[in-house]
């Protein structure tokens, strides 16, 4: 589907424990591509990463969007240009549209084409794929990312709690059925049983992911969350994502990250954290802006400032690192 061949060169960007790797180390490999491996400074430095992706010519680049995010920022405050890059593959965390669309506007690697997909584990890397454009981006309602359409050898479908089919537009749980899905977990036979289900409908043997989202009515599907993606603070329910779309929405705003933190006192609140400039986006305005767009339960209540997002060895958002 991606037209990889012996002509590409790919990153091993991410840790071998982190399902991602899989695919970045056989991707090029099974078609006699070159793979780079990327030593953890370099993982960790996207500024000496980019300079990476431009001394070696890399034509296929794997990314979590956190560490993307921190790429894109780097690349363009060092013009820095990938003419030999041909494709960006998305996958292991939400894609955060802000980065994408700065990318096109500073015309980091013109020639490359973006694609999104959705994957899981146990499901052997990737479910989904959606090539990226405007136009796509456009279509998403805020918190919602495309994630495409299944991959030829699996089937998606979005269900609710009883396990029935949902109607497009509604939201419902993903549920994963054909080659990819895994016998189950070692030794964990009451979780293998919660999660790898045979319906009463008679579609087979699926893996219930726990991820939320929503198809449109001609079958393209959006990611809308993890079920247990949601907080309890003073009475209300809280979608951290909701938030942290609309941190990202914000002028000047280059990442975005929200948490529940305490104070000594076991006091609890919302605490945003934005990649972004003080002086021209100060906390007062950051509230006000967000105050027209969420209802007031949601809007943070202490802002913090940041270089750049933490993240994981995986390339992920480190939320660990955030509320320490």
């Amino acid at each position: 589907m991606l037209g990889t061949g012996p002509q590409d060169v790919w990153t091993l960007f991410h840790s071998l424990s982190f399902d991602f790797s899989v695919w970045e180390l056989w991707g090029p490999l099974l078609y006699g591509g070159r793979l780079v491996v990327v030593d953890r400074d370099a993982a960790t430095d996207p500024l000496e990463f980019a300079r990476l992706l431009v001394a070696r010519r890399v034509t296929v680049l794997n990314q979590v969007p956190s560490a993307f995010g921190n790429l894109v920022t780097e690349a363009a405050d060092e013009g820095i240009r990938l003419p030999a890059l041909r494709r960006v593959v998305f996958g292991g965390e939400a894609l955060v549209p802000a980065d994408v669309r700065r990318w096109w506007a500073q015309g980091i690697a013109p020639d490359a084409q973006l694609v999104n997909m959705y994957g899981i584990t146990e499901t052997t890397v990737h479910v989904t794929w959606c090539p990226l454009s405007p136009a796509v981006l456009e279509q998403a309602a805020p918190g919602r990312t495309p994630i495409g359409r299944p991959l030829p050898h699996l089937t998606v479908s979005l269900r609710d709690a009883q396990g029935d089919p949902v109607a497009a537009g509604e939201p419902g749980e993903i549920w994963v059925a054909g080659a990819g899905v895994t016998h189950g977990y070692l030794d964990r036979p009451e979780l293998t049983a919660g999660r790898f289900v045979d319906p009463a409908d008679g579609s087979g043997r699926h893996y219930r992911s726990g991820d939320w989202a929503v198809a449109d009515a001609e079958g393209g599907l959006f990611y809308a969350g993890r079920q247990d993606g949601q907080v309890k603070l003073r009475g209300f329910r809280i979608e951290l994502g909701e938030i942290e779309a609309a941190l990202r929405a914000l002028p000047g705003v280059s990442g975005a990250a929200c948490l529940v933190t305490a104070d000594a006192h076991g006091e609890q609140s919302l605490t945003a954290y934005l990649v972004a400039d003080r002086t021209e986006l100060p906390a007062s305005r950051v509230r006000t802006e967000l105050a027209v767009r969420l209802p007031s339960h949601m809007v943070p209540q202490h802002v913090h400032y940041l270089e750049r997002l933490p993240v994981t060895p995986h390339g992920k958002l480190d939320r660990a690192a955030l509320a320490a």
